[in-house]
């Protein structure tokens, strides 16, 4: 694993006993942004999935953030988490919260006990994503691509090694994906490795990076 933060060997997903994946091979490298593009129902969620504990790894070896996903419980569960930045094309914010009250509600949430480090970190990660003056936002009166920087910041709380983002850029216009890309590409050139699913061609021509194409239950390396 020296190097990689990442990395699957004849790994098979299955949802309950439907076999959607099978013989998958993957290994990511600290820093590194990865593109996985793949039609709707070809299984590019079940692999996320897969990756942060939702769905058991029953068959093949794979190892996240030096966590083997074969044997993942409900306390190693939570800590493999923590390792990594989930980033929804949904959002997922508390409507009824700020946004400095989502970001605390997050920290709170993984046993963050100091109110100074919780108050630095919020800054440093709205900072990061260029909300800092929105700190007492109400996330519905923000746009579409302020909610998902965001989600950004609340995925960057515990300093991941790992982001994955499914269709992060699903709901937004053509300007704001670029902006939200350009924001992911960022932070994986200071060292977190970024695992985004697609179906934006568009992005991939304008910011290229690695590729690999989920079809007919396998994986492929496009670049």
């Amino acid at each position: 694993m020296e190097g990689k933060i990442l990395r699957l060997s004849g790994v098979k997903i299955y949802q309950k006993d439907n076999l959607i994946l099978n013989n998958i091979n993957l290994a990511i490298a600290k820093g590194e942004f990865v593109y996985m593009i793949g039609k709707t129902g070809a299984g590019k969620s079940s692999l996320l999935k897969t990756l942060y504990g939702e769905l058991l790894l029953r068959e093949g070896s794979g190892n996240v953030a030096g966590f083997e996903l074969d044997k993942l419980n409900s306390d190693s569960i939570p800590m493999l988490r923590r390792k990594l930045g989930i980033v929804f094309q949904d959002f997922q914010l508390l409507n009824d919260r700020s946004v400095l009250e989502n970001l605390n509600f997050v920290m709170k949430a993984t046993d963050w006990q100091s109110a100074d480090l919780m108050a630095k970190k919020s800054e440093e990660v709205l900072r990061l994503v260029g909300l800092e003056r929105k700190v007492n936002q109400m996330p519905y009166s923000l746009s579409g691509g302020e909610q998902q920087r965001v989600v950004i910041a609340r995925a960057l709380l515990n300093d991941p090694v790992l982001i994955l983002a499914d269709e992060p850029t699903g709901n937004l216009d053509p300007e704001t994906s670029d902006e939200i890309i350009q924001l992911l590409h960022t932070i994986s050139s200071r060292g977190t490795s970024v695992l985004m699913a697609t179906h934006d061609y568009r992005i991939i021509e304008k910011f290229p990076g690695r590729i690999i194409k989920v079809d007919n239950q396998g994986l492929s390396e496009l670049q």
